[in-house]
């Protein structure tokens, strides 16, 4: 797989990765008052927020800071301390209870991933245990350490790679997809045997809106405003050169191609030359982070990852993903038929709910994101607005493609009855939690500016993408608007999108 990422670029006539001579770099400036936009890479100004505002990028929409109007470490702090305590309620409740002719059976959180594993399918076990035992955990956890940092008058040299490892793990915690797991299990077992729903169904209930809370109250900017920059900038050699802070309002707007952002803390520096998009520029001098002008090998990773999941779609989709067996008699279930099973039971809100989140997405996610990649290639112009809202929702739908694989873990934990009943899970669910896993990291490798930087909005190109692309785009320094982006109350209605030449 290394292999093919490495080689890719070279086989779709695109600029090697390997190493290039980059000029030496004397000092570094850092701007302040600067912020880039996640989606499409426009650099602008952002002034001071006031409680209930946020700003959002004039050209795609995509919203750049929030300033809440709830105590930055006392409300986020108090949900946190709910999280924790459904949490570990929830570990120690029962989650269902299952009777079935007289014989009852009982599980909690921790059961449907050790039958899985005891089953033979130790990847999906593992895989369904992280995302819904340990992920959570580790989030709360983290989350303490960084209301406990920011609490201090400087932030500890310890707290930024927490907030490195909180925004890393986050997305890993699936509480609120493994609810909805539970919901079409419950479904599933009402037709078969009296079911009683445990304490824990309800406490993670209340887990995923607490922990859902924490994030929507939590202000990371405050935090990283208690952060000092150091005077000295370590560059990818190791070499320490001197920073300079400027504030943009002193010094105006540098050129587009020599600015750089830190993708943790976003903290916009400014070098002596045009940044590489095929380099690392170093470490950030506030939070330590490995900066890249861009994600490195964006465009080969999500094709490598993309391919990789074309490849266990089709048989997740052909292949059995359980098999239920009630009295000596039934048989193998694939994704399709589990979903048409709920439509023939009249459950249809939430047969086309499992169609939706099973099927389509992880389809649709697949499509969209090899359009995004072919359409940057081609230095494509059109759509591009349409494309990076694609982007946010592909990237925001992903997660919950693993209703299907919840729901076998729980079936195969709670229906253990030997003759009378009994369901175990097939090769199609390990498939399928592939495919999951791989559209997860193909969008998340995805990086959506490289779309705009294709199409020549935001300066002129150095190197990282193809070489007809390079070279239609030679000289072209537009970048768009570079103003102070757009800030409103929370509560007010976002106005229409911007294109670059309507600013």
């Amino acid at each position: 797989m290394r292999t093919f990422i490495t080689t890719l670029p070279a086989r779709l006539g695109c600029q090697s990765v390997g190493p290039a001579p980059v000029p030496p770099v004397q000092h570094v400036r850092v701007i302040g008052g600067l912020a880039e936009c996640p989606g499409c890479g426009l650099y602008q100004h952002v002034p001071e927020l006031q409680p209930g505002q946020l700003a959002a990028c004039p050209r795609c929409g995509q919203h750049l800071r929030r300033r809440r109007r709830t105590a930055p470490v006392a409300a986020p702090l108090a949900f946190c301390i709910s999280s924790a305590a459904f949490y570990l309620a929830a570990l120690a409740s029962s989650l269902m209870t299952l009777n079935v002719y007289g014989r009852e059976r009982t599980v909690d959180l921790l059961t449907g991933p050790m039958e899985l594993m005891h089953e033979g399918w130790g990847e999906a076990g593992v895989l369904v245990g992280a995302v819904t035992i340990m992920a959570p955990a580790v989030a709360i956890a983290l989350m303490f350490a960084i209301l406990y940092a920011g609490t201090r008058p400087t932030l500890p040299n310890w707290a930024p790679a927490i907030l490195i490892w909180y925004e890393k793990l986050r997305p890993w915690s699936m509480v609120e997809v493994y609810i909805l797991g539970i919901f079409v299990a419950y479904t599933k077992l009402t037709d078969m045997a009296h079911v009683d729903v445990g304490p824990a169904v309800y406490l993670i209930g209340g887990l995923m809106l607490t922990m859902a809370v924490t994030d929507s109250t939590l202000d990371t900017e405050r935090i990283w405003k208690h952060r000092r920059v150091d005077s000295l900038a370590r560059l990818e050699d190791g070499e320490a050169v001197p920073v300079e802070y400027v504030h943009v309002e002193d010094v105006g707007m540098p050129p587009v191609e020599r600015l750089v952002a830190c993708p943790s803390c976003g903290l916009v520096g400014e070098m002596e030359h045009p940044v590489s998009n095929l380099h690392c520029v170093g470490a950030c001098p506030r939070c330590g982070h490995s900066v890249w002008r861009r994600a490195p090998q964006s465009l080969t990773r999500t094709t490598a990852y993309l391919i990789a999941a074309v490849t266990f779609y089709i048989p997740a989709n052909l292949y059995p993903v359980m098999t239920f067996m009630r009295m000596g008699g039934g048989g193998g279930h694939t994704i399709i038929e589990g979903a048409l099973e709920l439509w023939s039971d009249g459950m249809i809100p939430l047969s086309l709910l499992v169609f939706f989140a099973s099927i389509t997405v992880p389809m649709l996610k697949i499509v969209s994101l090899a359009t995004m990649v072919a359409m940057t290639w081609r230095g494509a112009r059109q759509g591009l607005v349409r494309r990076t809202r694609l982007f946010r929702l592909v990237d925001m739908v992903g997660r919950w493609s693993m209703i299907d694989v919840f729901m076998i873990s729980i079936l195969v934990a709670v229906v253990r009855f030997n003759a009378m009943a009994t369901v175990t899970a097939n090769a199609g669910m390990v498939a399928f939690a592939a495919v999951v896993v791989l559209t997860l990291l193909a969008a998340w490798s995805f990086d959506p500016r490289i779309m705009w930087d294709a199409a020549g909005m935001n300066g002129t190109l150095v190197d990282g993408l193809p070489c007809a692309v390079l070279t239609a785009h030679d000289g072209d320094t537009t970048q768009g608007p570079s103003g102070p982006a757009s800030t409103k109350s929370a509560a007010t209605p976002r106005p229409a999108n911007m294109e670059p030449n309507q600013a």
